[in-house]
């Protein structure tokens, strides 16, 4: 587990959105603030491949211990973090975040 879980905290609502700039940079579908959480939903050319990054991320959710809700089907996949402990969105949300968009970086 990274060290910026530890003593963590919700962020407010100026934090959020500097987050989410940073995190999102010039993307025009990246993460969003969608009722308390970040979320994003990511597309796929098929099944196989939606499945090779449920389970990357699955691993990364893992190796950090920072669960996000999941939801996926045949081409897409949809991930919500927030932190249940802080009840809000705290940088463990957004480091979390940041290495599941490098599984798609090229």
């Amino acid at each position: 587990m990274h060290p910026i879980h530890q003593n963590r905290r919700a962020l407010n609502a100026t934090e959020i959105v500097t987050q989410l700039s940073q995190l999102n940079g010039s993307e025009a579908d990246g993460w969003k603030l969608i009722d308390g959480a970040i979320e994003r939903t990511f597309r796929f050319a098929n099944y196989h491949e939606t499945m090779a990054f449920v389970n990357a991320m699955a691993w990364i959710a893992h190796r950090e211990d920072h669960h996000p809700d999941a939801a996926f089907g045949y081409n897409r996949c949809t991930l919500r973090f927030n932190t249940h402990d802080v009840n809000g969105v705290s940088v463990s949300d957004f480091h979390c975040a940041a290495a599941i968009n490098a599984l798609l970086a090229s």
